[in-house]
């Protein structure tokens, strides 16, 4: 069976951090499974409208890739999501290849990135073997949130990180729990004034440029406004070599 895989991000209409975290994503997995062409699908429509409005650029949805890896002769399919966690958006990416695994002999699918104990250590090692932080410096951590039951990943996140001996770690959301205010109320506990400020998400793109970075109503403008002194990091998950590792190995264990 001729065999391919499909790489589902939610997306972003932010070439710079598209090309260093998707794309950068997307080359490691075809140079690990050479035998296998990569496709790529992203499953928020808005962006994809955006991206072929403004800048020209044609993604696929979900089910559009699936269509045309069948077209290509495809009978064997692995699908990996870029997702941090098993929320919305994996569960309409689900929902899609359900309605389309007629077009193949089988599919498989990897899973997001925070599926298991062991991938919530192997994550948190990963952006601290990549983070470094100056003496007193507190690392916050914006995850996107959401209102699903899935969004429990986040202060599980936090309670991992503390486990594994980086108490200077906190996360939040900018969408649901914890809230910015959750991670203030920690910070002040601490008697720290230095944060570094970094986005918990595949890229950094709208949230992390806007609701965490902005000059206005963001959370470095706030935390600011606190007397912090605030130091940006702006690096998608993507970006980190160990993460995108801890998917390839999600890659080969959907393979089995």
């Amino acid at each position: 069976m001729k065999k391919g895989i499909l790489v589902v991000s939610f997306g972003t209409s932010h070439l710079d951090t598209m090309e260093k975290t998707i794309a950068v994503m997307e080359k490691d997995i075809a140079a690990k499974f050479p035998e296998c062409p990569v496709y790529r699908a992203f499953t928020s429509r808005m962006i994809i409208r955006k991206l072929k409005s403004v800048n020209g650029i044609e993604i696929d949805t979900v089910e559009e890739a699936m269509r045309r890896m069948a077209g290509d002769g495809i009978e064997d399919v692995i699908v990996q999501p870029t997702h941090i966690i098993n929320g919305i958006e994996n569960d309409r990416m689900m929902a899609d290849l359900m309605e389309n695994m007629s077009l193949f002999r089988r599919i498989r699918v990897g899973k997001p990135l925070l599926s298991s104990v062991d991938d919530y250590k192997k994550s948190i090692h990963a952006v601290m073997a990549e983070t470094p932080l100056a003496d007193g410096e507190m690392l916050v951590l914006m995850g996107h949130g959401t209102d699903h039951h899935a969004n429990s990943a986040y202060p599980t996140l936090e309670y991992t990180f503390h486990a594994l001996g980086y108490s200077q770690v906190l996360v939040g959301t900018v969408e649901s729990f914890p809230e910015l205010r959750n991670v203030m109320a920690k910070l002040a506990i601490t008697g720290e004034k230095k944060v570094a400020l970094m986005p918990f998400m595949f890229v950094a793109g709208d949230h992390a440029k806007n609701d965490m970075a902005g000059e206005e109503d963001s959370w470095k403008s706030e935390l600011e406004e606190e007397g912090y002194e605030v130091r940006v990091i702006m690096k998608g998950l993507g970006e980190f070599e160990g993460i995108r590792k801890i998917l390839e190995e999600h890659i080969e264990a959907a393979a089995v």
